[in-house]
């Protein structure tokens, strides 16, 4: 018989699937970025049901509180042309199926062998105080530091990628120079103009 925890972990999952296909499927961007919300919730929700609860309140505080209500902001405030955006997309779906199957295969290789797999890991007895996020900090700056320390300057290069995006030149876009607008003058911008005063007209005379 199943209990809550494994139903729950089951109806977790499901929502979460459902959530990232709605992600790459929805027409419009501010759904697929709401759908996107949802899968980081309820991925937060399958780590705390691992015991996992350090990942799940960073999941959902840095990218569900901060990252995700940005992009949300920035897609509601751009000016998207939806239909060219989805122009094409049926005709890649072979490509993006095959890559997506290879990523599922690469998982199962993973986690079936006997040397990553769950039944390689033996059950250890842990004591009444022992803090999972203190292990995954020892973890992080001793045996995994390399790959630490490499996902950190590909971040660092995605950074500076999209700035040097967002810096290109461009027809058609309007750009602020910051320097022209501190040193703009009052007289650049307002203009006095004297006009003659207008005359009363008699009483009937404008009809």
């Amino acid at each position: 018989m199943m209990d809550l925890k494994t139903a729950l972990f089951y109806v977790f999952s499901a929502i979460t699937v459902y959530a990232a296909l709605r992600v790459i499927t929805a027409r419009n961007p501010v759904h697929a970025v709401l759908h996107l919300v949802l899968a980081f919730f309820t991925t937060g929700a399958l780590w705390i049901l691992l015991q996992a609860e350090f990942l799940a309140i960073a999941l959902v505080m840095v990218y569900v509180g901060a990252v995700m209500v940005l992009f949300l902001f920035v897609v509601m405030m751009l000016d998207i042309n939806i239909e060219r955006l989805r122009k094409g997309f049926w005709n890649h779906l072979w490509l993006g199926g095959i890559i997506g199957a290879l990523m599922v295969g690469e998982m199962i290789a993973v986690l079936s062998t006997k040397y990553f797999g769950l039944d390689s890991m033996p059950a250890q007895a842990v004591a009444a105080d022992h803090s999972n996020t203190k292990e995954l900090g020892r973890l992080l700056f001793t045996d995994y530091v390399y790959p630490f320390e490499l996902a950190s300057v590909v971040l660092l290069v995605a950074i500076i990628a999209a700035v040097v995006l967002t810096m290109r030149r461009r027809q058609g876009v309007r750009y602020l120079d910051p320097a022209r607008q501190i040193a703009v003058n009052h007289r650049d911008r307002i203009r006095v103009v004297a006009m003659k005063p207008e005359r009363d007209l008699p009483a009937g005379e404008g009809k």
